[in-house]
């Protein structure tokens, strides 16, 4: 796709990388087969073809609209389409750039710029553990729209205190501590029996995906350095050898970290680090397999299995969970159809767009617990703190993380 920039975005290193992305666009149509709103909506401009002529027009130009800030909107960022393109566009990087260009130009009512700034803030701000706990203590008296994003009340359970010579650091993130504290501490649990220790760096927090998909890029750039401040003595050292993140959605922005930071010199070469050792969880699992082999009383019921769009899309990390728990005795289920497609969670989406969020959640959940009783799994299992909220929401059956269920399979043992 030829195309030729504003002077106002030429020479900028957005406007480079928008340009060489759109370069690699045929138009082919490939994509709109695997996107969760044009699968909803059928119109071209809620599918990734359109969204991106809507960015290539504003980039050359065009004034933006009240109307593109919609179609942007609507887009969850779940990155099917890049698993689908032929061309190997990067949806996701010039989705983000389309953005960040428009909500400079396009003001927003009152109230959604209220709710924006509130999410930006307030969920990677230190008020919110004490906030949820809050929210939990009245759980049963909160508005049923309120009381689907606040979990009931969790034990996270013991840490480990051994020490170990394997050592990985751990990212603890933003809003898992305070809603599924038994995440970290589980992951925690089987790394320790697997003979691996997590470090929790002092002065870590949010990875940066909230600030940063909410067109705050500075805000979210701030938040990537703060991480690399607080891992590099313990990266520098040789003390650890991975940065291993247990929420898949802050695992692939991690991952991003070199890419988005390469432009700084003093943070380049460090970020840039930091990315090449980042591990989702799951990536560990060949490891933990092999160590937990016989010590693991896996259940008996069929469990289904949700894989989070930026585990199996953004990180392109797909049968790994599956595989190494089945040898471990699981039997996983993925949906019966459309496993591919995002849950509606996508982050802030379930709040910004509650219509199609709550569409793609029933989707979602139809597949996964069939049509007939017999075919009910025990429990459904998923990779991200969103997801995993945003199901539980949805149905009375259990959502838990992966290594919560390995976790309880090995303390049966």
């Amino acid at each position: 796709m030829q195309t030729t920039l504003a002077p106002e975005f030429k020479d900028t290193p957005d406007g480079r990388e928008a340009e060489a992305i759109l370069r690699k666009c045929v138009h082919c149509g490939f994509c709109t087969a695997t996107c969760p709103t044009y699968q909803l909506l059928g119109d071209e401009l809620d599918g990734p073809r359109g969204r991106i002529y809507l960015i290539k027009q504003v980039l050359e130009g065009a004034t933006p609209t009240r109307d593109t800030q919609l179609h942007l909107d609507r887009c969850l960022t779940c990155r099917n389409c890049e698993t689908t393109c032929p061309s190997g566009v990067q949806y996701g990087r010039l989705v983000d750039i389309g953005r960040h260009v428009v909500e400079a130009r396009v003001p927003r009512p009152p109230a959604e710029r209220r709710l924006r700034t509130w999410l930006r803030r307030g969920l990677s701000s230190p008020l919110f553990g004490p906030a949820m706990r809050l929210g939990q203590s009245v759980r049963g008296l909160l508005p049923a729209t309120l009381r689907a994003k606040v979990p009931e009340r969790q034990a996270p359970g013991a840490w480990p205190t051994r020490t170990h010579a394997r050592k990985v650091l751990m990212l603890a993130g933003c809003v898992q501590p305070a809603m599924a504290p038994n995440i970290n501490a589980a992951t925690a649990r089987v790394l320790d029996a697997a003979g691996i220790q997590c470090v929790l760096a002092r002065g870590q927090g949010c990875c940066g995906a909230v600030k940063y998909h909410l067109a705050d890029g500075a805000g979210g750039l701030a938040q990537m350095r703060a991480n690399i401040d607080a891992w590099w003595p313990h990266i520098e050292s040789g003390a650890v050898e991975a940065v291993v993140v247990n929420a898949s959605g802050c695992g692939a922005m991690v991952k991003e970290y070199g890419h988005l930071l390469a432009g700084e010199p003093a943070y380049a070469g460090k970020a840039a680090r930091v990315a090449a050792m980042a591990r989702d969880l799951s990536e560990l699992l060949p490891d933990i397999a092999a160590a937990l082999a016989g010590r693991v009383r896996a259940p008996a019921e069929t469990l289904a299995w949700h894989p989070p769009c930026t585990l199996q899309h953004g990180m392109k990390l797909r049968g790994g969970v599956e595989e190494h728990l089945a040898a471990l005795g699981f039997t996983l289920r993925p949906a019966a159809q459309e496993a591919h497609l995002c849950c509606g969670s996508a982050g802030t989406y379930s709040v910004l767009q509650p219509e199609l969020s709550g569409r793609l959640r029933e989707r979602k959940l139809g597949h996964l617990l069939g049509e007939r009783a017999a075919e009910r799994p025990a429990a459904i299992l998923s990779a991200n703190i969103g997801c995993i909220t945003h199901l539980q929401a949805g149905t009375e059956l259990p959502v838990r993380h992966w290594v919560e269920a390995l976790d309880e399979a090995l303390q049966k043992t």
